[in-house]
């Protein structure tokens, strides 16, 4: 069984597989190929991956290997039929993506399809283990470059009064970012669109911001579910009126396979203070802030700052690559039965959760997106965007 970690584009700084998965790996049978140079933007020379067992190749060498792993989809060429490639392919918005898997006869397994709801999943779950970091980088870059202190400091000169942040969304980021503003002592409100997610709001030393009319709008996966344009205004309103004298504002909302909804239009851009700093953690399936611009930081006319940084989690290349490479290793390992990896059709991971339990999601499958040149049977709203 030999699995093949490529490098990753220019634009990614994360790898796949780090050294210290390389045991793990290695007990359940799997040989490891590196492509050479793979770790260096986070932080691990090729002789790091020899000395924890890993043979380092060339590009060619890694994907002529039977598994190939990697972070970003690396497209099919070099592949052999059969392969099997286990990256984040973010099917729905790109649907080419699996096409050109199904035309080179490539099975392909999309990490970011993992059933977050399914126990044994979790630790699988590359969403939250990355979303996690983000939500903490967005905090970290928005105390950057907002123009004051945010914790109150008492001083012969005079007292600072805490930074105020509000958190719009509160997930797995939206929660790490609450933390995170709360352990650098800033006074933080957060929003939600599911009303239970106040006591955890609460519990992590945010102050919940209630809308009218709020209930538990979540799906069966675990995302938010879109929203009706009366009910988006609505929290748009409140939750942009409480900003207007923010220091820091980090938006969180992230539809599963959609485009990022606006949750703060321009006209309240235009309301908030000079100096404040928007930090949009979704610039990258087009933003949530309607001024942001992907990878770029900007000053608008009223001098609010809006950090449109792509790629959060590869900003944190190290802790990312780690987790990342857990959550791969973790996974890859349980497809091994007696010396083989076996993709099995009884696997809820793979094929999602069956019919009639609390965890299936009509319409959608697991991670297993296309296998002998079809998408799965399970996976039928990717179907229709295929097709």
């Amino acid at each position: 069984m030999r699995i093949g970690v490529v490098k990753e584009s220019d634009q990614e700084t994360r790898v796949a597989i780090v050294p210290s998965s390389l045991r793990k790996l290695t007990k359940s049978g799997f040989e490891v190929v590196v492509e050479s140079g793979a770790g260096l933007t986070s932080s691990h020379d090729d002789q790091a991956y020899i000395d924890a067992g890993a043979s380092i190749g060339t590009r060619e060498e890694a994907l002529s290997c039977p598994h190939v792993l990697s972070v970003g989809f690396p497209g099919v060429e070099g592949m052999a039929k059969g392969t099997n490639l286990v990256c984040v392919a973010d099917p729905f918005r790109h649907p080419d993506r699996v096409k050109a898997c199904m035309d080179a006869g490539i099975t392909l397994m999309s990490m970011d399809m993992i059933p977050r709801r399914l126990s044994r999943a979790q630790s699988m779950d590359v969403n939250s283990s990355q979303d996690n970091l983000a939500g903490y980088k967005a905090v970290l870059l928005g105390a950057a470059h907002v123009p004051k202190g945010i914790p109150m400091m008492t001083t012969s000169a005079g007292t600072v009064r805490p930074a105020k942040i509000v958190v719009m969304g509160s997930g797995v980021a939206g929660l790490q970012a609450i933390a995170t503003a709360k352990r650098l002592g800033a006074v933080v409100y957060a929003s939600d669109v599911r009303k239970s997610a106040a006591e955890q709001i609460e519990s992590v030393g945010g102050r919940f911001i209630e809308v009218d009319g709020m209930d538990d709008f979540e799906d069966a996966s675990g995302y938010a579910k879109p929203l009706t344009p009366e009910f988006i205004q609505k929290v748009n309103d409140t939750v942009c009126g409480v900003a207007e004298d923010a220091d820091i504002i980090v938006t969180t909302a992230r539809i599963f396979g959609r485009p990022a909804p606006i949750t703060v239009p321009a006209s309240a851009v235009a309301n908030f203070k000079r100096g404040a700093v928007i930090v949009d953690m979704n610039a990258d399936v087009g933003g949530n802030c309607e001024s942001t611009a992907a990878g770029e930081i900007i000053t608008t006319d009223n001098g609010v700052i809006v950090v449109g940084t792509s790629n959060l989690p590869g900003t944190l290349a190290t802790t990312a690559s780690m987790l990342y490479s857990n959550n791969l290793t973790t996974f890859m390992c349980s497809l091994v039965n007696e010396g083989e990896v076996v993709v099995s059709e009884e696997d809820d991971i793979l094929v999602g959760a069956p019919e009639g339990s609390d965890f299936h999601v009509p319409g959608m499958g697991g991670v297993l997106i296309c296998k002998d040149g079809a998408v799965h049977p399970k996976q039928t709203r990717l179907s229709e965007v295929v097709a």
